[in-house]
């Protein structure tokens, strides 16, 4: 293709100009969240081979759907493009990609950072904008030949929105490519304390597209293409989220705009010829893999150093003592109970294999074992948050986001942390109740 793009697998953006030149988080090749996660479907040798022809990839962020370990060891030649994540060490913070760059480098990959805001200048007719979150997302803007691709993946708009609008106002043609769908990506394997099974708000397959639609008017973008959001469950215990993910045909079937467009969610949109096609890769077979082929076997328990570590890994975040009394790891059946902080009544039970979970405390992606979906997650107290139970915005975003990924553990980390983004300019809250409860949890730290 002499100039356009293609998507391919879960979050693949591929650009070209006079060939490919460019491709996002690249998931080409294994698995994702302990085997739990695979691509819905196969990865054609042409898009494959188009995304090793690159010069460049883009890395959104950590989550190993996005940053695949394996699909990188097949890449190694190519330089990686990172958003300007922020880190916090000790009293010094570590600018310049934050962990990932750290770790990426440190396996011997070539880095460049992407200052936030900043055009970059990839080939003659291809230039590229990126703009990083305190949630250690990002979203990436590519002007290609005059037209704007708005790659916004995962991402939610925390501060950034006003800025992409700005820019889209320039563009006569411009596509958006974000994950939308029933809301399976993300962790929704709760329980009660009666051990039954809440119904996540994926199961009740409400219509979304609407609101797409209006995403779209509020950025000017006519062009819709389904992004970062093309999996499915492959573990025999994460199998029955299967019901709670979105098929391809819903979008055919559901997106009704006479004033906006929808694109085939595998498509290559040849800007030369100005024509869009679609990719029709293969599903992949329906197979279901028993857990223990990806190392965890329920059965195993907990030696007392597991506890120990566990309990090391926890008592960093100091967040988690302003609200929270108890945590329990249930492992091979046993229950081992941490006392966060005994005055408060909320507590958290997640029943899991010792393996995924000594994993993920090892090498602080906590995130992994909650998006896998295997993980049983109990929860004790009055939990509601923003309409629904979650781990929002208490849980997950401080031991996963700021703390994991963003370093920052103490009430001091934080407030480097978030101080540091706010410099930047692109700072904000979602106006629904779930952005403003964030804002209200984030208030001590805003200083």
């Amino acid at each position: 293709m002499d100039l356009g793009f293609e998507t391919i697998g879960n979050a693949c953006l591929i650009c070209h100009d006079n060939g490919p030149v460019l491709a996002t988080d690249p998931w080409i090749k294994g698995s994702a969240y302990f085997g739990s996660w695979t691509t819905s479907h196969e990865i054609p040798a042409q898009q494959l081979a188009h995304v090793k022809a690159c010069k460049y990839l883009w890395i959104s962020h950590g989550h190993p759907d996005h940053l695949s370990q394996e699909s990188l060891a097949e890449l190694k030649d190519k330089e990686i493009l990172l958003p300007d994540h922020f880190g916090v060490h000790g009293d010094v913070g570590l600018r310049g990609g934050g962990r990932v760059a750290r770790e990426l480098r440190e396996m011997g990959y070539k880095v460049r950072i992407l200052k936030d805001g900043v055009w970059t200048q990839l080939a003659p007719r291809m230039r590229v904008l990126s703009l990083g979150d305190y949630n250690q997302d990002a979203a990436l803007l590519v002007d290609l030949g005059g037209r704007l691709i708005v790659d916004s993946n995962d991402a939610s708009d925390n501060g950034g929105g006003t800025f992409v609008r700005q820019i889209v106002s320039q563009y006569a043609e411009s596509y958006l490519l974000a994950l939308t769908g029933y809301g399976d990506a993300d962790m929704i394997n709760f329980f009660d304390e009666q051990g039954r099974r809440i119904p996540p708000p994926a199961m009740k397959h409400t219509p979304f597209l609407d609101g797409l639609e209006l995403v779209l008017e509020s950025l000017g973008i006519r062009s819709y293409v389904p992004f970062s959001s093309q999996h499915r469950y492959q573990r025999t215990d994460s199998a029955w989220a299967n019901e709670c993910a979105t098929p391809p045909e819903v979008y055919k079937t559901s997106f009704k705009s006479s004033q906006k467009q929808l694109l085939p969610i595998f498509c290559r949109c040849d800007f030369t010829r100005d024509e869009v096609r679609s990719i029709d890769p293969p599903a992949r077979t329906n197979l279901l893999i028993p857990p223990e082929r990806f190392g965890d076997n329920w059965s195993d328990e907990l030696e007392p150093a597991d506890v120990a570590k566990i309990r090391a890994y926890f008592a960093r975040f100091e967040h988690l003592r302003t609200f929270l009394g108890t945590l329990n790891f249930r492992v091979g059946g046993k229950d081992n109970v941490l006392e966060i902080e005994r005055r408060h009544p909320l507590g958290i039970t997640f029943e899991t294999p010792r393996a995924s979970l000594m994993t993920v405390v090892e090498h602080e992606i906590f995130d992994d074992l909650m998006i896998g979906n295997f993980t049983k997650t109990t929860l004790h107290g009055p939990w509601e948050r923003g309409g629904t139970v979650a781990l929002y915005p208490d849980f997950i975003p401080f031991v996963t986001k700021f703390g994991d990924n963003g370093g920052a553990h103490t009430k001091d980390e934080l407030v480097v942390y978030f101080n540091e983004y706010k410099r930047r300019g692109f700072f904000a809250f979602p106006p629904d109740e779930m952005g403003q409860l964030t804002r209200r949890r984030l208030e001590p730290y805003l200083v």
